[in-house]
C-alpha cells in the first residue's frame, strides 16, 4: 500500500492537515503514529482507511478488508450489542459467531445484551475494536484503541495485533500512549506540521552509519594508533561529546526530530 504526494485539507481554502506526504505499508507490517493532538494522526487513519479522500496525490494498494475502530465509537445506533455485531458480520459475510468469540477475548461477553447507548467509553472502545475483527483485515486501522481499556484488555491487545501482523494484515495504530513502542519490528511514525516522518528509520539509519565510523576507527588504531588520531577534513580534529537532555515524554518525539534535523546523531535508551 502507498501514498503518493498525498495532501489533504478539509475545506477548500481552509488550512492544509497534511501535505505531500509519500509512505509505503508492507504487509505484515505494525505502525505505530504518534503525535501532538490536532497534529493530524485521526486524518492520516481516515486517508488510509478510506474514509476521506486525499485533497492532491494517491492512495493505492489499499486491501479488500478494512477493519476501521474509530477513536470515539459512535453509540448512538438503536441496537443491542449484539445486533449491531450480527447486523455488521451478516454485511461482512461472516459468521455472527465472531462477534461472539471476540467479545469473550475481550471479556465483553456481559454487554452483549446492552443497548450501545448505555455503554461506557470503555466498553464502548471494546465493541469498536471487536467490529473491526471480525472479518480477518487485510488492512487494520486502531484510532487510540488503548484509551479507556482495562487492563486486561490492554495486555490482550497487542496480541491480536501481533496476529494479524502474522497473517499478513497491515496494523496502523494512532496512539499517544506509546503502548507499542517496544512491539518487536514495529515502525513508528511522527506527525507534526502537516507532515509524516519516520523517527526510527532515520535514527537506524544514523546509527549504522556511527557503526561504520567506529568500526572503521577501531581498524584504523589496530593499525596504526598515530593515524587514528591526525587531522581530518578541514585539518580541524575530529571530536564528539555526549549530552544527555531531559524531556517530557510527550515532547520527546518532537524535539528529537529536531535534533536530528540539525545534523545531530540521538539515541534513547532501550
Amino acid at each position: 500500500m502507498r501514498l503518493s504526494s498525498v495532501s489533504f485539507r478539509y475545506s477548500r481554502r481552509g488550512p492544509w492537515v497534511l501535505r505531500e506526504v509519500g509512505l509505503a505499508l508492507e504487509a505484515g507490517s505494525v505502525v505505530e503514529v504518534t503525535g501532538r493532538n490536532g497534529a493530524g494522526k485521526s486524518t492520516l487513519l481516515r486517508l488510509l482507511a478510506g474514509i476521506v479522500r486525499p485533497s492532491r496525490g494517491s492512495v493505492t494498494g489499499r486491501p479488500r478488508v478494512v477493519g476501521y475502530a474509530p477513536e470515539v465509537f459512535p453509540v448512538e445506533q438503536p441496537f443491542t450489542v449484539a445486533a449491531y455485531l450480527a447486523h455488521l458480520a451478516r454485511a461482512r459475510r461472516v459468521s455472527p459467531a465472531a462477534g461472539t468469540a471476540l467479545a469473550e477475548r475481550l471479556g465483553a461477553s456481559h454487554l452483549l445484551d446492552q443497548p450501545l447507548g448505555d455503554l461506557s467509553k470503555g466498553s464502548a472502545q471494546k465493541v469498536g475494536l471487536i467490529q473491526s475483527l471480525l472479518a480477518p483485515p487485510g488492512l487494520l486501522i486502531l484510532d487510540e484503541p488503548f484509551a479507556g481499556l482495562d487492563e486486561q484488555t490492554r495486555a490482550e491487545l497487542p496480541e491480536i495485533i501481533g496476529e494479524v501482523a502474522s497473517g499478513g494484515g497491515t496494523v496502523v495504530v494512532s496512539d499517544h500512549q506509546n503502548q507499542l513502542r517496544s512491539f518487536p519490528g514495529a515502525e513508528h511514525w511522527l506527525v507534526a506540521d502537516a507532515s509524516v516522518t519516520v523517527p526510527d528509520a532515520e535514527r537506524v539509519r544514523r546509527t549504522a552509519a556511527g557503526n561504520d565510523r567506529e568500526r572503521a576507527s577501531r581498524e584504523l588504531a589496530e593499525d596504526d594508533r598515530e593515524r587514528a588520531s591526525r587531522e581530518v577534513g578541514d585539518g580541524e580534529r575530529a571530536r564528539h561529546a555526549v549530552i544527555e537532555v531531559l524531556v517530557g515524554m510527550e515532547e520527546a518525539d518532537e524535539v528529537e526530530q529536531k535534533l536530528r534535523a540539525d545534523g545531530y546523531l540521538t539515541r534513547r535508551p532501550a
